[in-house]
């Protein structure tokens, strides 16, 4: 994530004047980006951002996932389930994670319309045809999407190429890890159209036992462009299979055995071979953008989303584990009978099963926008659609029992919608100040007909959703900019609706909406030579919905709102070149995560028939889960000669806690790390450059966990810590060499 440097990056934007800005505006598209724009915040947006160019995520891009190459940006965390940064990966900003991160695609809305997270490893090496990121911490700017409780990552892939190109980029590392990528672009064919397009695979083994990845990707993206419209089409698509290494590592293995993976070992003998994710989504975009006339223009795109696909597991009665008076080995659990030969009846049995996804998520987004020298007004808005059906399939009992291949055990349908109106109005009020308002309001209807548990228990069976949330959402801040200095302030409210599995409860304890107040004010300078920038933020949550430890009435885990909740910090950052061939950057971010009050609630096997009885613990001002009081990374980088650059990345995570206790016990150890990478281009007539990248990643081997989870319980009057952790890899590199012809 460097622009100047390879290192941590001080992004602080151009700061301009809004009248120099104006200047620079045509009345022509020709050269902008075809999509919807308007999600995006300008330079002089009062809000804290940073922006990465193609350029930027070329030099990283040699196999590690989008969350890793956004590793080194301020507030950022990551981690991998494989331990290597390839198939299933997650990131926090600020502490918030995935289903509090709003993720736009061309300003197409991206999260899971369910979950509300965002899952990579469905879309494999889009990284590859990325033009620019744009990471808004705090509330932001967003407007399609899921509301941001913690920042916006904005993807944009549609740049225009004037030029034909043809990439081809391979790289090999530890693991047995491939990236083989081939991109091509036409470039601007009879001064109007332009086609691109790109086919990549991945693989790896992983680090942890098991935890391979086969990813394929390709995309498709065509554009007709006149002096005035713009027409794009962009077809995408990623098909990923990886051996599931969701549940970590015992506490205890991690000092004999931290590559050990427990899934596919219920299984006896050897670990079952097919314990795998199988998912596949398919992405269309279609986009139009009009300049009306100097002051209008007008933007709109259509889409939909098509994704399908399951994870296939083996459940052993000898390593069951019980969960009220059911678990999934007993033949009860997926309404069958039990299976009677002679005179023995057989209650549980080894099961395979199949847990189905199907979906198609569509809809519309539009903007008019209008500019003169002292205004920007934008008036937008959209609309979607999810629908989904939740299906699980019996393949395969031990015991038999089974009536067909693929016994249906459960079907349930989901349907989401979400429609939005804003306007957004910035006004230039003199040569060195700005103004912004931005004002939303979002409708969430949200229809669930029953749950995977509706096999377990009739009370399931009548889990029944059907809500409606209604937000209303302002935002207004101030920018100041002259001789370099930029300085701003804003305040953004910003709600949210729950999401599937907070719904999954009886009807007295549905959840509430959270709501958000965030306060940011920053400051920034920017010189030829050093630049600089600091931003203090404020976020006050209300009805924040955390985990207790609490089950549900169908025996899950439950997230409950907690009335009080709030993140303050301090983030810092900075870049200087001390010579042409020196230079350094880093940021860091220091801030406390605090929760007011709230009751844990802890299991207690106390009574071994009653395994959901619960104790209650009551707690005040503890740390928000996965929320680190300091994050900071940095970077050396070194030219020693043309063309080459040495990079050594260093990242700081300090203590993060599993649950909402600030019980040490439960926590993540804080951990340092260090990365190396070497860069060269080499220009010749075969090709218009190539570029030679080794990375050494984690160069001092530290044994680090990147996630965790955590269930305690209480048995004989003794709190057990059954903690699981998802280690990373010791020292591995991967090696990449880029061709640009």
């Amino acid at each position: 994530m460097k622009k100047v440097f390879f290192g941590a990056l001080l992004c602080v934007g151009n700061v301009v004047t809004y009248a120099q800005q104006e200047k620079k505006i045509t009345d022509t598209v020709f050269l902008q980006p075809v999509e919807v724009s308007s999600v995006k915040a300008g330079a002089l947006a009062p809000f804290a951002k940073t922006n990465l160019t193609q350029k930027d995520i070329e030099k990283l891009n040699i196999g590690q996932d989008i969350p890793f190459l956004l590793e080194q940006t301020p507030s950022v965390v990551v981690n991998s389930d494989a331990g290597n940064g390839v198939g299933y990966t997650g990131i926090h900003i600020r502490g918030s994670d995935a289903t509090r991160i709003n993720v736009t695609l061309n300003g197409i809305p991206y999260n899971d319309a369910e979950s509300e997270g965002t899952y990579w490893v469905d879309i494999p090496d889009m990284a590859s045809s990325l033009s620019s990121v744009q990471i808004e911490r705090g509330v932001g700017t967003s407007s399609n999407g899921t509301g941001a409780f913690g920042a916006t990552i904005a993807l944009t892939t549609n740049e225009y190429n004037k030029d034909a190109y043809a990439d081809v980029n391979n790289s090999y590392g530890s693991f047995n890890t491939w990236k083989n990528t081939i991109k091509v672009g036409s470039g601007l064919i009879d001064g109007h159209f332009t086609i691109d397009a790109r086919l990549s695979q991945l693989s790896s083994d992983g680090y942890i036992d098991r935890a391979t990845s086969n990813l394929k990707s390709f995309a498709f993206s065509t554009a007709y462009i006149t002096k005035k419209s713009s027409l794009r089409l962009n077809i995408f698509s990623g098909k990923e299979k990886t051996y599931q290494a969701w549940y970590g590592l015992a506490e205890d293995s991690l000092a004999t055995n931290r590559t050990f993976n427990i899934e596919g070992t219920e299984k006896p003998g050897t670990p079952y071979d097919n314990q795998t994710d199988n998912y596949q989504q398919d992405h269309y975009q279609l986009f139009f953008n009009h300049t009306i006339n100097q002051q209008w223009n007008f933007n709109t795109a259509v889409f939909m989303t098509y994704g399908r696909g399951y994870y296939q597991e083996y459940h052993g009665d000898s390593a069951s584990q019980i969960q009220g008076d059911y678990n999934e080995t007993f033949y009860s659990y997926y309404g069958l009978p039990n299976p009677v030969y002679g005179t023995d009846t057989i209650t549980n049995s080894d099961f395979i099963r199949q847990l189905h996804l199907d979906n198609h998520f569509y809809g519309q987004i539009i903007s008019f926008r209008y500019k003169k020298v002292n205004d920007e007004v934008t008036i937008g808005g959209g609309w979607t659609r999810y629908q989904g059906t939740h299906f699980g399939d019996v393949l395969w009992a031990k015991d038999g029992g089974v009536p067909n291949d693929d016994y249906q055990y459960y079907n349930h349908p989901v349907l989401k919608t979400d429609e939005n109106i804003y306007t957004k109005w910035q006004h230039n009020l003199s040569k060195n100040w700005l103004t912004f308002v931005d004002v939303e309001y979002r409708n969430v209807y949200h229809r669930i007909n029953g749950f995977e548990a509706a096999a377990v228990t009739d009370t399931a069976n009548n889990v029944n959703v059907a809500r409606t949330f209604n937000f209303v959402n302002p935002k207004i801040g101030v920018t100041y900019t002259k001789d370099g200095w930029q300085a701003y302030f804003s305040y953004a409210y910003g709600s949210k609706e729950p999401n599937y599995t907070d719904f999954e409860t009886d009807s007295s304890s549905q959840p509430k909406a959270e709501k958000l107040n965030d306060l940011e004010l920053g400051v920034e300078r920017k010189k030829k030579t050093y630049s600089w920038g600091a931003d203090i933020y404020y976020m006050l949550y209300k009805d924040q919905l955390i985990l207790t430890g609490q089950l549900n009435s169908v025996g899950g885990p439950t997230r409950i709102n907690v009335p009080n909740s709030y993140r303050l910090g301090l983030e810092l950052q900075g870049a200087v070149s001390i010579t042409n061939w020196l230079g350094l950057s880093g940021n860091a971010t220091f801030s406390m995560n605090k929760i007011k009050s709230f009751a844990e609630f802890l299991k207690s096997y106390d009574s071994l028939y009653n395994p959901l009885g619960v104790q209650e613990i009551d707690h005040s001002n503890t740390d928000i889960s996965f929320s680190p009081d300091v994050i900071a990374g940095g970077s050396i980088n070194i030219i020693p000669v043309k063309n080459a650059q040495i990079s050594f990345v260093s990242k700081y995570v300090s203590r993060q806690y599993l649950d909402n206790t600030s019980n040490i016990t439960r926590s993540l150890a804080p951990y340092f790390t260090e990365n190396a990478r070497l860069s060269y281009a080499l220009k010749n007539k075969f090709s218009k450059e190539t570029d030679i990248i080794l990375q050494v990643n984690n160069l001092f081997s530290e044994q680090y966990n990147s996630n965790g989870a955590t269930y305690p319980e209480i048995d004989g009057g003794v709190t057990n810590n059954y903690n699981y952790f998802f280690p990373m890899a010791l020292i591995n590199y991967m090696i990449g060499v880029n061709i640009h012809f």
